[in-house]
């Protein structure tokens, strides 16, 4: 049998979604508020192609970026927090336990007193490089770890993988910081990779054979002509100028041209 609703339940029925359209309008106008008092105040830092900044914040610590990088930055009485936005950063942190020292890179929060560190995004992780000091380091839901100076951390949104890092990667990591390039025996396809973090018109690679040569050296980050000098000189490889700056890298087949020259 039909229920047959009376004038009066119509009308307390209408009043009652009224009332809650009303609640969840007015939570949404407060999550709006919460966040504007989150994020106002913050100071944004970026790089262009090329372009390696320092900047020194307001609480003493020193922001580093790397090429075509940018990052977030505020400061409260209770806290500092920095969110690392795209590419690269190195932080050497003023000490001050009052006020704890956090960088969120995508999933993973950072959290430092007083040290020195590195993060880079990568495309499919986060890597953290302690140079000086302790953080400690969380992703996700995740307890936090420590961190100490020498070791490193590959982050992704379900693992946190720690490291103790050899010297010589420590440099090579942070060598951006002196606007170097240092390739410990890389692949072609990772060099050029590199260099490219520096450039506007890309280095290609043409030819397969040419990915998995290797090299080694240390160079400017301006000075990719050094690199591509030493590639002709030492491999296998020519170099081809392309469109726009770009440059394209073939393979050089050796024994072709000394049994043309025989």
């Amino acid at each position: 049998m039909a229920k047959i609703v009376s004038e009066e339940q119509q009308r307390r029925l209408s009043r009652n979604i009224l009332i809650a359209a009303g609640v969840a309008m007015l939570l949404f106008i407060l999550a709006a508020i919460v966040t504007v008092l989150t994020f106002n105040d913050v100071d944004r830092y970026e790089t262009r192609i090329g372009e390696i900044r320092t900047i020194a914040l307001s609480d003493g610590s020193r922001l580093h970026l790397n090429s075509d990088s940018a990052a977030e930055v505020r400061f409260t009485d209770n806290g500092r927090k920095v969110r690392l936005l795209k590419g690269e950063a190195a932080f050497d942190v003023a000490h001050d336990p009052e006020r704890a020292f956090e960088v969120e890179a995508r999933s993973a929060v950072v959290r430092a007193v007083g040290t020195s560190f590195n993060l880079r995004l990568r495309p499919a992780l986060t890597e953290l490089t302690v140079t000086q000091g302790a953080v400690t380091v969380r992703c996700g839901n995740r307890q936090p770890q420590p961190v100490a100076a020498g070791d490193g951390a590959v982050l992704q949104p379900r693992s946190l993988v720690l490291t103790h890092l050899d010297p010589k990667v420590i440099r090579q990591r942070t060598a951006w910081r002196q606007k170097l390039v240092q390739l410990e025996d890389e692949t072609i396809e990772q060099a050029t990779g590199e260099f490219n973090r520096y450039r506007v018109a890309p280095i290609l690679i043409g030819d397969t054979r040419v990915s998995s040569l290797r090299i080694g050296g240390e160079f400017h980050i301006t000075d990719s002509g050094k690199f591509l000098s030493a590639l002709q000189s030492h491999l296998p490889i020519r170099v081809v100028d392309g469109e726009e700056g770009s440059v394209m890298l073939l393979y050089r087949d050796l024994s072709s041209r000394a049994d043309s020259a025989n």
